[in-house]
């Protein structure tokens, strides 16, 4: 074998062990077709992360999208990381909706809690534009998605 062969084949296994085991087993093309076929719009976000640590280890959205500061429904305003570490932490669900624009025009609608039969796992989502649907919603619909990729077993 080449030295530059061996080099990108070890650089592909170092990559490899690097990916999370969490969601070993899961098309993960597959599950971003299905939230996106479920809940998917421009506004929406949906990251996936490690029961406790909140370490990432899947999102659907863009960078932009998943880093906006929105309105928490509580008075106070929160990012959708700021809700996957409390979930990480909690594991309770989470699922409001409330106005994002003065004028009532756009709605924020929040999702978030443990991924059903994955005690390693939580979830948080959230969709904010003029036609979002509240957050029982959205997170009834992740639920659908995860179970169509795997994610969830019956």
């Amino acid at each position: 074998m080449s030295p530059r062969l061996t080099l990108a084949a070890a650089l592909a296994l170092s990559l490899a062990a690097c990916s999370p085991a969490v969601l070993k087993g899961v098309d993960t093309a597959a599950l971003d077709a299905a939230i996106n076929d479920t809940v998917g719009d421009p506004g929406t976000c949906v990251l996936i992360g490690e029961t406790g640590s909140g370490e990432i280890v899947h999102r659907f959205g863009s960078n932009v999208t998943c880093a906006r500061t929105l309105p928490a429904c509580n008075g106070a305003t929160r990012t959708l990381e700021d809700l996957l570490n409390v979930t990480s932490k909690s594991r309770q669900p989470v699922n409001i909706s409330c106005p994002s624009a003065p004028d009532g025009g756009r709605t924020v609608g929040w999702a978030a809690g443990p991924v059903e039969t994955h005690d390693e796992l939580v979830y948080a989502a959230a969709m904010e534009g003029p036609n979002t649907p509240p957050g029982v919603v959205i997170a009834d619909k992740l639920k659908f998605a995860f179970e169509k990729v795997g994610l969830i077993k019956r």
